[in-house]
């Protein structure tokens, strides 16, 4: 895999709050322990990533910051096999005492969970 296949530009990123409202009005759902994950088709040809770790429920900076590198990780190296869509990640409190492997298992699992989900619904 290339540098350039495997990184993290700007465009696979959600960042308006617009494209994070879409995502919220009629996304499919996939949670477990650690994770909500929102995903809704999009009329590109590559999925995009959003962000949503809530102050709520990780208290510390630290762990927030844990959480998102380790989503971000997750997708920039299964990018290749998600199907073009926007995805929210919602951390839940068990997230932040969780280590990055165990993170980012979970995280895989929603890719292709929703993946496969969104596909078929499209």
């Amino acid at each position: 895999m290339t540098q350039k296949a495997a990184s993290f530009p700007a465009h696979v990123r959600l960042r308006e709050p617009a494209e994070f409202k879409r995502v919220f009005a009629k996304a499919q759902r996939s949670s477990d322990k650690y994770f909500t994950v929102l995903a809704i088709v999009n009329e590109l040809d590559y999925p995009r990533l959003g962000l949503a770790i809530a102050k709520k429920n990780v208290k510390r900076a630290v762990d927030r910051n844990k959480i998102k590198r380790s989503a971000r990780e997750s997708f920039r190296l299964q990018q290749h096999v998600i199907s073009p869509i926007d995805i929210v990640v919602m951390a839940r409190r068990e997230a932040a005492v969780a280590n990055s492997k165990t993170l980012q298992i979970s995280l895989d699992n929603h890719w292709l969970k929703l993946s496969k989900r969104c596909v078929t619904c499209s």
